[in-house]
This record gives structure tokens, C-alpha cells and sequence, in this order.
């Protein structure tokens, strides 16, 4: 890829013009209902052992270090409830966009690349068929919902391992970590959590597809293609993470 401005210019643009392209084409019949589920359970298939694997780390991490904290401050009653937040706000949505990105996002662009490269996209528009419905519109739709259900099981995993490390290793109550869930948290947490989620999964299919669909250069292009993509979705998410956060604090009000 062209690193001067006016290359870098050009490619923003084409990918702003693919995801117009995909809303466009979204609602258009037929649905490739076929495509979908074989995209989503290929999706599923290779994220969601890493994803669950991943999550308990990140919400051992998480119970430590804000055990730590609450024990300084005094405040042990408020450990779950700070754990929770966490994981539901932030920990869950980014671990479930790191491993779309990377394991699903990859796939899509390689899968792509390779249908690129020899020359099956040209010889499907050439047939008068369309590639962004037949084949990016089912894997970003089947992205997002993977998202969403993963990011479901990335909670539940984080707040049991956030909540085994607590008590078991840092000696809490478990009665007091349970039930202070609610102390911080509230059910729009977790609906933010979805939606940043099915965002992130949105922006991970159409980078990847993006990539996918302008790779050259034979295996070493679609290398090179797979490898910018993953790089590029994780610079788009954590901005969108940031802009949708403070939107969330703007139009939702915290307890305290």
C-alpha cells in the first residue's frame, strides 16, 4: 500500500464507499441465507475457543488489580461491582473485537484474497453478479451477530473468572461480591456493550473485505492484505471504542 497522502486519501474513501455499498445492498432480495450460516458458524467456529480462553485472563487481570485497589481504599464491598463494570463497559467489546478482527476478520480477507486472485470476482461481475451482495454483505452480517453472542459469553466468563480470583485468591465474601452487581452497574451497560459489539464486528468484516477484495500480487498480496487489515480494524476500533464511550457517558446517566 501507498503510503502518500493522496493513496492513503484514496483508500479511506474506497472503504467509506464499501460500507455505503453494503447498506445499499442489505435490504436487497434474495438474502443469501445459505452464505450467512456458513459464514457465521465458520466465524463462530474459529473464535470462540480463543475467545473464552482469552476472557479469563482479562477478567482474572481485571479482579486483581481492582481487589488490590478497594482493599487500599477501604471499599471491598464495592469489588464486584467495579469488576463487573469493567468487564461489561470496556473488557468484554474489546476482547470480542480483537478476535473478530483477528481470527474471523483474517479468515474473511484470506478467503477473499484468494477468490481475488484468481480472478472469481471478475468472472462473477462479468456474469452480472453482484460480489458485495453475494459474498461481503452475509460474512458482515454474520461478523456482527458472532459479536454479539460472543460478547454475551466474554461477560459471563469474565465476571466468573473475575469472581473465582476475588474470592479464592484474594480471600473476598462472596455474598458481598454478588450482591453488589448493581451497586454500579445497570442494565444500559450491558446494552452498550452490545452495541459497541455489533459495531466492532461491522467494522472487522468490512475492512477485512475491503482488503480482501483489493488484494494484488498473487499469495504474497493477499499475505500483505490479510496482515494490513488486521492492523487497520484495530486502529478503527479503538477509536470507535473511545467516540461510542463518551457518547454513552453523555446520554446515560451514572450511578454514584
Amino acid at each position: 500500500m501507498s503510503l502518500s497522502p493522496t493513496a492513503a486519501l484514496r483508500h479511506s474513501g474506497d472503504l467509506f464507499a464499501l460500507a455505503l455499498d453494503v447498506l445499499r445492498t442489505l435490504p436487497r432480495r434474495p438474502f443469501q441465507a445459505r452464505e450467512f450460516i456458513q459464514q457465521a458458524w465458520f466465524v463462530a467456529g474459529v473464535t470462540i475457543l480463543p475467545t473464552a480462553l482469552v476472557s479469563i485472563p482479562f477478567g482474572a487481570v481485571i479482579a486483581l488489580q481492582i481487589g488490590s485497589l478497594t482493599r487500599q481504599l477501604g471499599a471491598q464491598s464495592f469489588a464486584g461491582a467495579a469488576s463487573v463494570l469493567a468487564v461489561l463497559r470496556e473488557a468484554s467489546p474489546i476482547v470480542t473485537a480483537l478476535l473478530i478482527a483477528g481470527a474471523g476478520g483474517s479468515a474473511i480477507c484470506a478467503d477473499l484474497g484468494a477468490r481475488k486472485i484468481r480472478e472469481e470476482i471478475d468472472a462473477m461481475e462479468v456474469l452480472g453478479i453482484d460480489p458485495v451482495h453475494r459474498l461481503v454483505v452475509p460474512r458482515v452480517l454474520a461478523s456482527m451477530v458472532v459479536a454479539v453472542l460472543l460478547n454475551g459469553l466474554v461477560s459471563v466468563v469474565g465476571v466468573a473468572g473475575g469472581y473465582f480470583f476475588n474470592v479464592i485468591l484474594q480471600n473476598g465474601t462472596p455474598g458481598a461480591y454478588l450482591a453488589s452487581f448493581t451497586t454500579l452497574a445497570q442494565l444500559p451497560d450491558l446494552y452498550a456493550g452490545e452495541l459497541k459489539a455489533l459495531v466492532f464486528g461491522a467494522i472487522a468484516a468490512i475492512v477485512a473485505s475491503y482488503k480482501g477484495l483489493n488484494a494484488k500480487g498473487g499469495p504474497k498480496g493477499v499475505g500483505d492484505a490479510v496482515n494490513q487489515s488486521v492492523v487497520i480494524t484495530f486502529m478503527l476500533l479503538f477509536v470507535t471504542n473511545f467516540v461510542m464511550t463518551a457518547v454513552y457517558f453523555q446520554i446515560v446517566p451514572q450511578k454514584g
